[in-house]
Order: structure tokens, then C-alpha cells, then sequence
């Protein structure tokens, strides 16, 4: 059963999300009609997600002949045990998490100055200190490894979010979850707690 309080659709949330992540499933039907899922970093740019790679192996194949694919990007805040909310039983044991959905086509991008923009929105995510000289189809060094590199955009056809953070808690329960990760104060836990407040309507401020 799919719970309408985890749905998440607000455009900017979601694009701020598909930025902070750098690695997410690609998922294509192979030759033999199977689902076949790959890890790819990619980027979210204009509206479009890019990954980049060769031009040769499976993933390409796959496109060529079939290009509707879905994307998923997700990520795991805060294991919740189920002692926070009932000592004796496992039932309240939990996991809070954001996770995207992108169901679309994927497109070679042929172009070099298409390529060199995409691929400068990845190094600006990925290595946003710089270090190195802006990407551009008009460099004559950065020409044959535009040329050799494979540039895929992701032409969005629906965009779906599920962001699961107690929403379907009340109080108190929802302060005992939020109390229990204090108390452990876990590499993310605080900004699960955080989160936990902005996504709940049912808490309350102390």
C-alpha cells in the first residue's frame, strides 16, 4: 500500500535533493527483455538528468534499442529501532529516507558544446572547489575527449518523490522518535531530526 503522506512533489525540494545526491540507478531492458540496473553518477542540469561514460557496453545497447528507461536516486537518513517506540516488538522498527523517481528516454547527446555544458555542470557538482580549466568544445585539448566520451541526457517524462520522515506519526510518538535519536546521536541524526520537523505537521515545538 503506497502511503500519500510520504509522496513529495514539490519541484524545488526535489531538484535540491537530485544536487545534493551524485550517484543514483539507471535502469534499461536488456536484449532478453530483463531489467537491467546501473549505477551511474550522474548530474541534474536544465532540467534533464545527464550520465556520462563509454560509448561502447550494455547500458548503450540498451538505449539504442529501447530507450525508455527509469532513473532512482535515493538516500538513508536514520535507521529507526523499534525499542524507541515499543520495547518488546520488532513491528515499529523503521528506516526515514528521500528517494526520486524519473521515468523518461534517454538521448545521446551528440553535440560538443551540449556535451561540454553537461559535463561542466557534473564537474562543478562534483569537484565544486575547481582546479582545472572551465570545459569548453572549443578548447582544442578538451576536443577529443568530448568526441570520445558518451553524454546520455534523460529527457523527464514524470518525476516522482517519496520522502518518509514520521509523517504518519503523532505525537507522542513522533517526540519519542525524535528524543530516542538525540539520545544516539548518529552521523545524521540531527539533520533527520531536523527534517523530521519540517515534514511533520503533527509536532509540536517544546
Amino acid at each position: 500500500m503506497r502511503r500519500k503522506e510520504f509522496e513529495m512533489m514539490d519541484a524545488q525540494e526535489t531538484e535540491s535533493f537530485l544536487q545534493e545526491v551524485s550517484f543514483g540507478v539507471l535502469g534499461t531492458t536488456g536484449e532478453d527483455g530483463w531489467p537491467e540496473l546501473t549505477p551511474v553518477n550522474f548530474v541534474f542540469h536544465e532540467g534533464a538528468v545527464y550520465f556520462h561514460g563509454s560509448k561502447i557496453g550494455q547500458k548503450m545497447a540498451n538505449l539504442k534499442a529501447r530507450p525508455q528507461v527509469t532513473f532512482s536516486v535515493a538516500k538513508e537518513y536514520a535507521i529507526v529501532p523499534s525499542y524507541i517506540l515499543d520495547p518488546k516488538l520488532a513491528c515499529p522498527a523503521t528506516a526515514y529516507f528521500k528517494s526520486v523517481v524519473v521515468k523518461g528516454y534517454g538521448e545521446p547527446v551528440d553535440d560538443l558544446q551540449q556535451k561540454a555544458e553537461a559535463l561542466g555542470a557534473f564537474m562543478r557538482k562534483l569537484q565544486p572547489e575547481g582546479g582545472y580549466d572551465p570545459i569548453d568544445a572549443a578548447d582544442p585539448a578538451y576536443v577529443p575527449q568530448l568526441r570520445g566520451t558518451s553524454v546520455v541526457r534523460i529527457r523527464v517524462e514524470r518525476i516522482t518523490g517519496k520522502y518518509k520522515f514520521g509523517q504518519n506519526l503523532k505525537e507522542p510518538k513522533l517526540s519519542q522518535v525524535m528524543d530516542g535519536l538525540e539520545q544516539r546521536g548518529g552521523e545524521l541524526d540531527a539533520e533527520t531530526i531536523a527534517l523530521m520537523k519540517a515534514y511533520c505537521p503533527h509536532h509540536q515545538e517544546k
